[in-house]
């Protein structure tokens, strides 16, 4: 047998032992866990006379993240019927008005994103669209904090994190109050728990 006949499949096999060892993981998919789940909100009322705050109580929706490629997705929904601001009176009006949340036309509101701008092996901002009120903006959210860890009750990787961002609501077409004074920007924040799903 001739020395090449040899080496050939000695160097086949050393590349596949060194791909092997390089394989790229999978990006890890998250669900969402409603029950640690929130959006809130915090808006003006009357220009400046006080500060209202809301949440919305039922969220769904998925997160992706490849902590080697550092990279990500996030998909969150939120069910506008679900808003609440602590006051049933409000939380009708606001469901209800063309110039609010008008929940009979536009029950949800999405947020998609990519995770950016990683340091220390976490994401630090998303960008991403925010679609409420039929009207889709781009909107940046800060991470403040993101930390992820084994769940010591469901015994899978858990990730969680606390993003903010100021939108303007009459860029939503959710102006109401505006001929009135009122301060049309808002304080948006996203608490959010995700837990890992198996691998397909």
């Amino acid at each position: 047998m001739k020395r090449l006949d040899i080496v050939r499949p000695a160097a086949v096999l050393g590349l596949a032992a060194a791909f092997a060892g390089t394989a790229v993981a999978e990006p890890v998919t998250y669900e969402i866990d409603s029950a640690h789940t929130y959006p809130s909100f915090e808006a003006d009322h009357m220009g400046g006379l006080s500060k209202w705050r809301g949440k919305i109580n039922s969220t769904t929706g998925k997160i992706t993240l490849d902590k080697e490629a550092q990279t990500g997705t996030v998909e969150v929904t939120m069910d506008m019927n679900t808003v609440d601001f602590g006051h049933e009176g409000l939380n009708n009006h606001a469901k209800s008005d063309a110039a609010m949340f008008n929940v009979s036309e536009y029950p949800t509101a999405t947020y998609t994103g990519r995770l950016v701008d990683w340091r220390d092996g976490a994401p630090t901002a998303v960008d991403g669209t925010l679609t409420l009120h039929g009207t889709s903006k781009p909107v940046r959210l800060t991470i403040n904090s993101f930390k992820c860890m084994q769940h010591p009750q469901r015994g899978v990787e858990v990730c969680g994190a606390d993003a903010e961002a100021d939108i303007n609501r009459a860029d939503f077409g959710i102006n109401f109050g505006q001929n009135f004074g009122f301060d049309m920007g808002v304080k948006l924040r996203i608490q959010v728990e995700a837990l890992a799903q198996p691998s397909s």
